[in-house]
């Protein structure tokens, strides 16, 4: 590998402490993620003068009602709850941060799956009121488990639980011990690895962005704990991987029209020079030329758009795959975990549509190994898959998809899933 690619890897890996973090806040209904948030929003003096004037003058006042910063709907407002995912953007000394508020009613979940996606950490709530602290061995709410596992299954880096309304209690030392206790033993049983289990309070702004002055807790505050977490840094070494998104053609006056296949680079690294492969064709080509944002490049690395001009002409379209030659097998049946957000039950031998990058083809369940029960995370048998459940299932496609593990590769290895007679999105699929 080239010194100019060495030192651009290095720069990078020192850069993912810098650039934006992108974290989801998720839990059970009214557990206070909208609060927390426009608990971080206000600490951190990132409300416009206008948007506090309205909150002063509602609350009439009372308290202020930060959970009005994130619902922004209407019928949000309205009924008190999230329904759609609300991004919100602040910014401290040290960090910036892109947030997205998701849903905690199970009908929702699949908003939730959309903010998971792209996150690079996940901040799951847990409401310590809703929890008998009484038991012996705290059960945890469904949704608290549902979100962790979708948040691990879609391999959100960092997972953060933090406790809220510790205000709440009479003994908070001791009700934290035992909600962290059980977190951890249900994080080890799922293989998650927990990043921090943090107690606050989003309502008084108790360990929220300053530490908590108590006596039974001397970790750091939440924010603390955002501004440490590493970005998601796409893999630069190794094979190349571009779904194609768009083929421009641009005529140079003489007739000749050299085409620029345009997409993100989901894997590797491309130069002048390489040689590539389009899949399914099978084609194979040089790259003559690396373009970005309309200019000609040296090289692009996996997280930019790039355009590439061959040095031959090759039927592509959006949809194909660029991959380094002999690098990735399109198979038509493969394994995945399915997580199935439509209210009609995924079922064995029906027909979806799916897509995988950019391309859309026809797909069908041909069998169902097991579901996942979320409250002992056993493998149970299944014959269908309920709005809201996780399984473990066989596809195969009309054609052959150049799929790759999720753990490996997360565009390569999801497919979204839609019902082809009421065009919803019914489910995603992790490739395993």
């Amino acid at each position: 590998m080239s010194a100019v690619l060495n030192n651009l890897i290095h720069e990078q890996d020192v850069d993912t402490q810098h650039r934006a973090l992108r974290f989801l806040t998720a839990g059970s209904v009214d557990d206070g993620k909208s609060t927390l948030i426009g608990r971080l929003l206000f600490d951190s003096r990132a409300i416009l003068a206008d948007q506090l004037d309205t909150l002063e003058k509602r609350a009439a006042g009372a308290p202020i009602d930060l959970s009005l910063l994130t619902d922004g709907l209407e019928a949000e407002r309205e009924q008190g709850i999230t329904i759609d995912v609300a991004y919100r953007y602040f910014a401290t000394k040290t960090r910036k941060f892109i947030i997205a508020d998701a849903p905690g009613h199970e009908q929702y979940t699949r908003n939730m799956v959309t903010a998971a996606a792209g996150s690079d950490a996940a901040v799951v709530l847990v409401d310590i009121t809703k929890l008998k602290l009484e038991e012996e061995e705290i059960t945890l709410l469904p949704q608290t488990r549902r979100h962790s596992l979708l948040a691990h299954l879609l391999r959100v880096p960092s997972i953060v639980f933090a406790i809220n309304k510790i205000d709440a209690l009479e003994n908070p030392a001791q009700g934290y011990a035992k909600v962290s206790t059980a977190l951890r033993k249900f994080a080890e049983e799922a293989g998650i690895a927990v990043t921090a289990i943090v107690p606050v309070s989003a309502l008084r702004g108790d360990n929220v962005t300053q530490p908590l002055d108590a006596a039974w807790y001397n970790g750091p505050s939440l924010l603390q704990v955002l501004e440490s977490l590493p970005t998601v840094q796409e893999k630069v070494e190794g094979r190349l991987a571009i779904p194609v998104q768009y083929v421009a053609t641009n005529g140079d006056g003489t007739g000749h029209q050299p085409r620029t296949l345009w997409g993100r680079i989901a894997h590797g690294q491309v130069k002048a020079g390489d040689e590539i492969q389009v899949l399914p064709s099978g084609q194979k080509a040089i790259v003559a030329e690396v373009r970005k944002a309309g200019e000609t490049v040296p090289y692009s690395v996996a997280g930019e758009s790039a355009g590439l001009l061959l040095d031959r002409q090759l039927d592509v379209s959006r949809g194909d795959w660029i991959v380094t030659p002999g690098s990735s097998e399109p198979r038509q049946a493969f394994e995945a975990t399915l997580a199935w957000l439509d209210t009609e039950p995924a079922q064995v031998g029906r027909k979806y549509w799916v897509r995988h990058g950019n391309r859309w083809v026809q797909a069908r369940i041909t069998a169902i190994e097991h579901k996942l029960d979320i409250h002992t995370l056993a493998e149970t048998e299944a014959s269908e898959i309920a709005v809201n459940e996780i399984g473990h299932v066989r596809i195969e496609v009309q054609q052959a998809l150049p799929v790759e593990p999720y753990s490996e590769n997360r565009v390569g290895g999801a497919l979204i899933v839609v019902d082809p007679t009421s065009n919803r999105t019914s489910g995603a699929l992790l490739v395993r």
